[in-house]
């Protein structure tokens, strides 16, 4: 599980153009993130990567030294770029509908940021020869797309990594990340599920709140 956690939180980090080619140069402008929001899923995800990726490679001593400095980072790049509420509320699945309004942007921003918590500092050691980037598949309707990626461990095999998106007002946006076959959102609802039926939402928002990893107990 700790791979999914890390991987969702460097959900935009993924690098190479379809055909697996180097990473370029040029950070990303705000402009050219619009337009790749609207234009294509793909394109989406390169072009976070090429800010983040610059960003960290020119200050990586300095995110080393304090990893909390990476929470900006990860607002400027990933928050924008991943519908966290839409997320949030498949991950409580069925405990979405009896939620307050307050229950659910707590939930949302307290899930948010106990992965950004916890596992934002294995961004600090991305780096653009790891992961690449295959040709998107977008459905029928241009609706909904799948971004296939794939990530190198340490020993040099590869394992594949896949984003969900779906066309927005506000452009493409992720709402899934299935990494071996396994979604994170079908997780996490198993994990959260489970314990919210025997503890309450409320207790679970204020463990997560508390800086809790956003497993439930016994599943990491």
């Amino acid at each position: 599980m700790k791979l999914l956690y890390t991987v969702m939180t460097g959900a935009v980090l993924v690098t190479g153009l379809a055909s697996g080619t180097a990473l370029a140069e040029a950070p990303a402008d705000p402009a050219t993130v619009a337009a790749a929001k609207a234009e294509d899923p793909g394109k989406l995800i390169q072009t976070a990567a090429e800010g983040m990726l610059k960003d960290l490679e020119a200050n990586r001593d300095s995110y080393r030294k304090d990893p909390n400095k990476l929470n900006a980072l990860i607002e400027k790049y990933l928050l924008p770029n991943f519908d966290s509420q839409y997320s949030a509320r498949l991950v409580l699945g069925k405990h979405w509908r009896d939620a307050s309004e307050d229950q659910r942007k707590r939930f949302v921003d307290a899930f948010y940021h106990s992965l950004v918590k916890n596992y934002g500092s294995a961004l600090v050691e991305f780096t653009s020869d790891r992961m690449k980037i295959l040709p998107a598949q977008v459905d029928a309707k241009g609706e909904t797309a799948t971004v296939r990626t794939e990530i190198k461990r340490s020993n040099g095999t590869r394992i594949p990594v896949n984003y969900t998106l779906r066309k927005t007002p506000d452009g493409w946006k992720a709402w899934d990340v299935v990494i071996e076959g396994i979604s994170y959102v079908k997780s996490f609802r198993e994990d959260f599920g489970a314990e919210i039926d025997q503890k309450g939402l409320d207790s679970v928002i204020q463990r997560i709140e508390k800086g809790g990893t956003p497993s439930a107990p016994g599943k990491a």
